[in-house]
């Protein structure tokens, strides 16, 4: 096993399999990567290797990887208005946000609502961005845009590719990457084996949620129970929602984050992706919590003050780690110090968020641990 610590492979497969083996988890899937090569995959519970896994917002780090290859050719310019390459997105006080803006969620449209059939066409997804109004000013705050951003950042691709968004993702960044099925928009007839997403747990109680964050309740945003669950709709895979819709295995997450690590056959602008992966550009504080965001273009970055464990990363690996989580738990980063990649995957989604997050940090931390 190249560079890696069995001790620390076992715990964290011991780790990984744990609520799978005391009935909470259905299943779950675990990947470690270096040096180019899926060193660990393994799958607990009901289903198997073959398996594919709802992602969620993993996927946003995908579409961003399309935004770097164009980018790289000078197609997309982050400075630039979104209404430069979306005249119909002009509206109701969106006429300066930047592309950076939209790709920091500093754009000041969290909630701008998208229905995944508007989603599905040019004119739907038109349409609704001539709609949407601001929550707050651009550039003013820091809020998650959970699907709203990467909505614009789809059209954006297909404006300046003339392609489908999905085809650029699959021919310019997935299968270069080495991964060789389908990630986002599934076709209907390429959609079994797919693990069947199910609420699992209890939510915090009041009392648990202000011991730890201070409040006593979550807020309400539209990643409701109700519309992960939705994710099972073969429609909406077929869509290919582009902020939370991709569809893979654990060892897809790893391989693409050996791939944003070498940058094999040059599929990035070497300056390009340093930049994307490695320079932060937004401190701004969450509007909840008021954590630093640590966002660079398109990713999370752990950073050095201590917080990266709040950001969807364990306690144990470098500053320099970067990745993108997903709802439900699922995990995905590359620590560049140490050259792993790690990728979880489950379709029990934890309705108790605390227990979730400690979750992933022990993941995490074990996983950092490994090499």
């Amino acid at each position: 096993m190249t560079r890696l610590k069995q001790d620390k492979v076992d715990q964290l497969l011991t780790r990984a399999r744990r609520e799978v083996d005391e009935g909470l988890l259905p299943s779950c899937q675990v990947a470690l990567a270096v040096d180019g090569t899926v060193e660990v995959f393994e799958t607990f519970g009901n289903e198997t290797n073959e398996t594919r896994y709802a992602i969620f917002s993993s996927t946003k780090a995908f579409v961003a990887g399309a935004v770097w290859v164009l980018i790289g050719e000078g197609k997309v310019d982050v400075g630039k208005r979104v209404a430069d390459y979306i005249p119909e997105f002009a509206t109701n006080g969106k006429e300066d946000i930047t592309v950076e803006q939209v790709m920091l969620h500093t754009s000041g449209f969290p909630h701008a609502p998208m229905d995944f059939r508007d989603g599905a066409t040019r004119e739907g997804r038109t349409t609704r961005f001539a709609q949407w109004r601001l929550n707050w000013e651009p550039g003013t705050s820091y809020e998650y845009h959970a699907t709203s951003a990467h909505w614009v950042l789809a059209e954006i691709i297909e404006r300046v590719t003339g392609e489908d968004f999905r085809d650029v993702v699959e021919a310019r960044v997935t299968r270069p990457a080495g991964i060789a099925r389908r990630v986002l928009g599934i076709p209907r007839d390429e959609q079994e084996g797919i693990a069947t997403l199910v609420n699992v747990g209890e939510p915090p109680t009041a009392d648990e949620l202000m011991a730890v964050l201070g409040i006593e309740s979550m807020p309400v945003t539209e990643v409701t129970p109700e519309a992960l669950i939705s994710f099972n709709e073969p429609d909406v895979r077929e869509v290919g929602v582009p902020g939370g819709g991709g569809v893979m295995t654990a060892a897809d997450l790893a391989t693409y984050y050996q791939a944003l690590l070498l940058n094999p056959g040059s599929m990035f602008d070497v300056d390009v992706l340093r930049d994307a992966t490695g320079t932060v550009r937004s401190m701004v504080p969450d509007r909840l919590f008021g954590v630093p965001a640590s966002r660079a273009l398109g990713v999370v970055v752990a950073g050095d003050d201590g917080r990266g464990n709040m950001r969807g990363f364990g306690k144990t690996g470098s500053p320099r780690m970067f990745g993108h989580g997903g709802a439900g738990g699922q995990i995905a980063w590359a620590d560049p110090d140490s050259g792993l990649s790690f990728g979880y995957t489950t379709n029990g989604l934890d309705q108790h968020t605390l227990r979730q997050a400690r979750r992933g940090v022990a993941l995490s931390s074990i996983a950092a641990d490994c090499a």
